[in-house]
């Protein structure tokens, strides 16, 4: 079937859910008016239908590869970076100084969806661009921002992260790779990172590495990292590409999923390579890159979660099997109750998790545009949960989207099991959804639980005026709050942190359901009487009592986890 970028929603979100009006309100955003956002939305969702989404079958079948130590992409894949980067969508929140819109994350966020939604294992590469470019803008010298912002920001070059290797996953500090001082302000790196996504490409004139090495000095643990910025190709004195850097890729991994986009094992042999920030700062450099990706793979897996969607949908107009319902439309399979029940619960958790996630990117916008530390920590708060929610949403869905197929699901000329294998890797990489879990309990509840306290007084202030229109959804969703925050409260009494580790995961699930009722009764308020209004009670009765079961789990406790031997959990 035909992808459909998702900007009719997007537009419903902005002006009735998230309210930009905050933002255009701002001096650092007020061109942001409805009229741009809307024009923008509607030039990104036509390149993502007419120019992506072709692409999006062919990479799978097809994948990048290694040849003579260069990768080749898929057919079509150079084109279509080509259209992203004449767009200005790699750039579309970076600084204009550079050559970058300067536009709010929002839009970022938005249009990186559609993108993923249209062709995932290409969209991953302006993604990390991306990133790239903001870890530079806050943390290089204006010396390494001259040379390396503008390209990077108009797509000429493209930017990677280099973080893992094979002994230091989610331990980075246990990284081994080393930096050798030049003496001429250069730095020798030497050492091997695996899982480099977009480590080559033959459509890009250089690629440039963020990587994380250790100084000789430095100590041991993650307070002794620096980062590095070492290009494929070294830039001459005009800034152009020269000269081969000693690096290369040694090989590409052969993933369940996403075979468009290259995984590569990278290999630094004394590689040139610039300090980026402070020595022994690498860390909180690589973090300012790792939030923004955080959030833009939540939007992969709310991108992946669409395009499913819109998938099973479209086959299950077609598809006729059965009897169907006395209160059908139709008399293909839609007509049946359990499979509207899996297009109902698939709607509305894409909904959902999309909401929470432009939530997430007004709020860096705000504290980007005014510097409110309230509005920082929001950000911060909802990072995690943007992150697990829309991926857990993203392979829930995909999984359900392959259900609806029946048999012809699991048949790869469907194209459904596509969707499930590209989207697995999202709730892994950029810190496992475990990882954000813990992060949510652990260091987003360092302030007391102040953060959490101010977006739930927010949300039942808001609730309480929806009484008024839809009292019964309204009270519902107000109950779900206040049982969160009790929750947050039982977390934040835990002393010991394994008690709020072994319940983390289902107090960040239960976090995020109750966030996606609020956001479906305020898409009720917009839509009186509307399809919204439907899929908001949907929601609200349905789906959003997941969090009671959730909370419970999440308050258990780790006494019961350890209870259990490492013999009696053999096999």
């Amino acid at each position: 079937m035909t992808y459909r970028a998702p900007v009719e929603d997007y537009n419903f979100l902005f002006e009735h859910v998230v309210g930009l009006q905050g933002l255009r309100a701002t001096e650092r955003f007020a061109e942001a008016t409805d009229d741009v956002t809307a024009a923008i939305l509607g030039e990104a969702g036509k390149m993502c239908e007419e120019v992506l989404a072709p692409l999006q079958r062919v990479g799978d079948l097809q994948g990048s590869y290694l040849e003579n130590g260069v990768v080749r992409t898929p057919p079509g894949y150079a084109e279509g970076f080509k259209a992203i980067a004449e767009g200005g969508w790699v750039g579309i929140a970076a600084d204009p100084e550079y050559g970058g819109m300067g536009l709010p994350m929002a839009l970022t966020t938005a249009v990186g969806e559609m993108m993923s939604g249209s062709c995932l294992s290409l969209q991953v590469a302006p993604m990390l661009s991306q990133g790239h470019i903001e870890a530079l803008e806050h943390h290089a010298s204006d010396a390494l921002k001259e040379v390396f912002l503008p390209k990077l920001i108009n797509g000429e070059w493209i930017g990677t992260m280099n973080l893992t290797e094979p002994q230091a996953g989610s331990d980075v500090g246990a990284l081994s790779t080393k930096a050798e001082d030049n003496g001429d302000g250069t730095y020798a790196i030497t050492g091997q990172k695996i899982f480099i996504t977009w480590g080559d490409s033959d459509f890009s004139s250089n690629t440039c590495h963020l990587v994380l090495a250790r100084l000789p000095d430095a100590p041991a643990g993650v307070k002794g990292i620096s980062l590095f910025i070492v290009p494929k190709l070294l830039p001459d004195e005009n800034g152009e590409p020269g000269v081969r850097n000693t690096l290369g890729v040694v090989s590409l991994e052969h993933k369940m999923g996403l075979h468009g986009s290259p995984t590569c094992v990278m290999q630094y042999d004394g590689a040139k390579g610039w300090l980026v920030g402070e020595k022994q700062g690498g860390m909180a450099a690589m973090f300012t890159m790792m939030n923004n990706a955080r959030l833009g793979v939540g939007a992969q897996g709310v991108g992946v979660a669409e395009a499913a969607y819109q998938h099973a949908y479209a086959y299950a107009l077609e598809r006729k099997q059965g009897k169907t319902s006395a209160h059908a439309e139709s008399q293909s399979i839609i007509g049946h109750a359990d499979v509207r029940r899996m297009l109902a619960s698939m709607k509305a958790d894409v909904f959902a998790s999309r909401a929470i996630s432009v939530c997430n990117a007004v709020a860096i916008d705000m504290a980007n545009a005014t510097g409110d530390k309230a509005w920082k920590a929001r950000a911060a708060l909802l990072t995690p949960i943007s992150k697990s929610f829309g991926t857990d949403t993203g392979i829930l869905v995909a999984d359900t989207g392959l259900q609806v197929h029946g048999g012809m699901g699991f048949i790869e000329e469907a194209g459904a099991a596509q969707f499930c294998r590209d989207v697995r890797i999202t709730s892994i990489y950029e810190g496992t959804n475990g990882i954000q879990a813990m992060d949510l309990v652990a260091r987003k509840m360092m302030d007391g639980g102040e953060a959490a306290m101010a977006l739930l007084d927010e949300m039942e202030e808001e609730i309480e005026k929806a009484k008024e229109v839809f009292p019964n959804l309204a009270s519902d969703v107000w109950e779900a709050c206040e049982s969160l925050r009790e929750a947050t409260e039982w977390m934040l009494s835990q002393t010991d942190m394994q008690d709020r580790f072994a319940g983390a995961v289902p107090y960040q699930r239960a976090f995020a359901r109750v966030l996606g009722g609020h956001m479906h009764l305020k898409a009720a308020l917009a839509d009186r009487g509307g399809a919204r209004e439907k899929l908001a009670r949907f929601y609200i009765l349905r789906l959003m009592p997941e969090y009671a079961a959730l909370l419970v789990h999440a308050q258990a406790g780790a006494a019961g986890l350890f209870a259990l031997t490492d013999e009696e959990l053999a096999v």
